[in-house]
């Protein structure tokens, strides 16, 4: 049995251990085999020796943490202390101070996680128009709206417009309760919750009043000319071609836009193209636009999320081996047959 103790001189105790002691009790929750007390501006840990060294490279980086920002959340906080000893350890060294996209209510920090979501932020600084597809849970409309944000608050625009195609998955807009607005609402959902990570409540509500911050259908775009504004258009591959032409010459001269996809989840019926691959195609060559994948490395939601995209994408590799393989046999089928006739 090993005991150490670790000063807290450097930063707010009270910012360390919680309210009621929250955030001591995820620590002890995260190393059940050891003894952890804190007292006053000390932290007392007792256990095995292998244990205690693991416990305190996490602690010292939650210290060093709170040394640069003063403050973490709850979310944060878990994920420095990972959930167990194979997640890699974040290194706050190393990590760049200007990297902070947003800093959102109660001090919470926003910014790029992942190597292509740094390539988004990269990308929109040094174009007017972006291309950022990939999977579920890769952080591309979250990181989007922390760009507007961050461009609003820094006076580069002077509004932001969020937009996306209403519609269904699956579902019926018709038997949805409510008004127009409280029918489109829910499809707009995940661009409220983003923002409402990233502005206090009374503000933003201020912004969407005075629609300095504007959520709308795509359809509701059209005829507008949308200039000294950051403007995303979310779930774009369930834009038709002739919609997503419409928002791209909606852009102002003093405009950005970023356009968000996932080629895995058209929505639109099978009579219906999604114009999203066009888009990127054709478009691939233009100077001031830029095109950013993302994939399964990025995902940033629960870990399963992550094994959940490569097991469906290997099932649609084999769906799509067999239908060329079925294609084949077919083709076979009917030489010989034509072959057979002809003798």
């Amino acid at each position: 049995m090993t005991e150490i103790i670790i000063n807290l001189d450097s930063i707010n105790p009270i910012d360390f251990f919680g309210i009621n002691n929250g955030k001591l009790d995820i620590i002890k929750k995260r190393f059940p085999l050891l003894k952890i007390l804190g007292r006053g501006s000390q932290l007392k840990v007792s256990g095995a020796p292998e244990q205690i060294e693991s416990a305190r490279e996490r602690i010292e980086l939650l210290i060093q943490y709170l040394q640069r920002n003063g403050h973490i959340s709850d979310a944060y906080f878990k994920e420095i202390l990972g959930q167990d000893d194979s997640d890699p350890v974040d290194n706050f060294v190393e990590r760049n101070p200007n990297d902070v996209l947003v800093f959102g209510p109660n001090g919470k920090t926003i910014r790029a996680r992942t190597v292509n979501q740094k390539k988004m932020v990269e990308s929109s600084d040094s174009n007017d128009i972006v291309f950022a597809l990939g999977p579920a849970g890769t952080g591309k409309t979250y990181t989007a709206v922390a760009l507007a944000v961050r461009a609003l608050k820094n006076k580069q625009v002077k509004k932001i417009i969020l937009t996306r195609p209403a519609v269904e998955a699956g579902e019926s807009l018709g038997f949805l309760p409510g008004d127009l607005k409280e029918k489109i609402d829910p499809y707009l959902r995940p661009l409220y919750d983003a923002l409402d990570d990233m502005i206090p409540a009374d503000k933003l509500a201020y912004y969407m009043t005075t629609r300095t911050i504007e959520i709308a259908p795509l359809a509701y775009m059209r005829g507008r000319t949308l200039d000294n504004a950051y403007i995303i258009l979310d779930e774009a591959q369930n834009a038709t071609d002739l919609q997503l032409k419409m928002f791209l010459t909606r852009i102002g001269a003093s405009a950005k836009a970023i356009i968000t996809g996932d080629m895995s989840q058209v929505d639109l019926p099978k009579s219906q193209k999604s114009g999203l691959i066009k888009a990127t195609r054709i478009l691939r060559n233009i100077h001031g636009i830029a095109h950013i994948e993302l994939d399964e490395e990025d995902v940033v939601r629960h870990r399963l999320v992550k094994a959940i995209i490569k097991a469906y994408d290997r099932e649609h590799e084999r769906e799509e081996k067999e239908e060329s393989t079925g294609e084949k046999v077919k083709r076979t089928y009917r030489t010989t047959e034509k072959r057979e006739n002809n003798i």
